[in-house]
């Protein structure tokens, strides 16, 4: 088996030249997976598919690739219906402490347990999602057994893509090779490999909203939201109007996220440390900003679960739960 067929497909020039169909995705994403193409060959593919750019059947293709190995965690889905899948792969370098993993935990205790995976780089250390998840309390998982356990307490679990798929973390660090980012990004966030009715996805580019809105409707999503978040994590500016793109029951659904806040200041601070995400839930820590980043982003994890049937409402629901949460649970 070749890359070949696809490289030529992509690369025969401006009038011949043409995107993978959801197929031929799927087919050379397994290859690549499997280890056996050539190295020249996967990156010769995974640029000209950046300088093309990507389409929704790539993204789908991908992904049916990448679901057809990881199996056992689609049971998750059943187990948990009301489980929230939250993807966490930005590699931004002006991120500051990773403020959505509080937001994910006031879901979690809302009856909504929530399963975040992935894998960071090319940020500072003080982004780093696995070096906060002492700081709320969530369990690292490496087996689908494991994640039933936790994510049966209610809480957050965190499955780290090495785990869930080592190859595929081979082919996402190929961007130290190759200096950019490849399709596989994309394709891990969209993946949901628990396979939950209800999805949260972070881009950094706002391209990358409708690319993957429409790939979830491919791959027959039931609930989505995107949002151009800090870092490309799906973490919403509490001062800004956000756009949210995505699916609710299977349909395309787009909406404004309107301003919570009128204070104004950057995320990231250099001298920020996890611990002040456990400080800020127990109360010990007054961050106003910080505050309204975990409710605006919570209320919109809510709505797209169906929680609320307008955001404003969601927004509601995430101001009680904050007022209602137990900073004991915390870690």
């Amino acid at each position: 088996m070749s890359l070949a067929p696809f490289i030529r497909a992509m690369g025969r020039g401006p009038s011949r030249a043409r995107n993978l169909t959801r197929e031929e995705a799927a087919e050379a994403m397994g290859l690549i997976l499997s280890g056996d193409a050539a190295p020249e060959a996967v990156g010769a593919l995974l640029m000209l598919m950046r300088y093309r750019g990507e389409n929704a059947d790539e993204i789908a293709g991908f992904v049916d690739a990448l679901r057809a190995r990881q199996t056992p965690w689609r049971e998750l889905g059943a187990a948990f219906p009301t489980m929230i899948d939250w993807p966490s792969y930005a590699a931004g370098r002006t991120r500051g402490l990773p403020w959505f993993l509080c937001a994910a935990k006031l879901v979690a205790q809302s009856g909504r347990p929530v399963l975040v995976h992935g894998w960071n780089s090319h940020q500072p250390a003080v982004a780093d999602t696995r070096r906060a998840l002492d700081a709320i309390g969530a369990v690292v998982v490496e087996t689908p057994e494991a994640a039933k356990a936790a994510l049966g307490e209610g809480g957050v679990a965190y499955l780290p893509l090495e785990a869930l798929d080592a190859d595929a973390l081979r082919v996402l660090r190929l961007r130290d090779v190759l200096g950019l980012r490849s399709a596989i990004n994309t394709a891990l966030r969209v993946n949901n490999p628990a396979g939950a009715e209800t999805t949260v996805q972070g881009v950094f580019h706002p391209s990358y909203r409708e690319l993957q809105q429409d790939a979830g409707k491919l791959l027959g999503q039931r609930n989505l939201s995107v949002l151009k978040g800090g870092g490309g994590e799906f973490e919403r500016h509490p001062s800004k109007t956000v756009a949210l793109y995505g699916l609710k029951e299977g349909e395309p659904a787009e909406i404004a996220a309107p301003p919570i806040l009128d204070e104004t200041r950057r995320l990231a601070d250099p001298d920020a440390d996890p611990a002040h995400l456990e400080a800020l839930w127990s109360g010990a820590r007054d961050d106003l900003f910080a505050e309204a980043t975990v409710i605006g982003t919570a209320a919109a994890a809510l709505y797209t679960a169906g929680a609320a049937r307008e955001l404003s409402a969601a927004e509601d629901l995430a101001r009680q739960l904050w007022r209602d949460r137990n900073p004991a649970r915390a870690a």
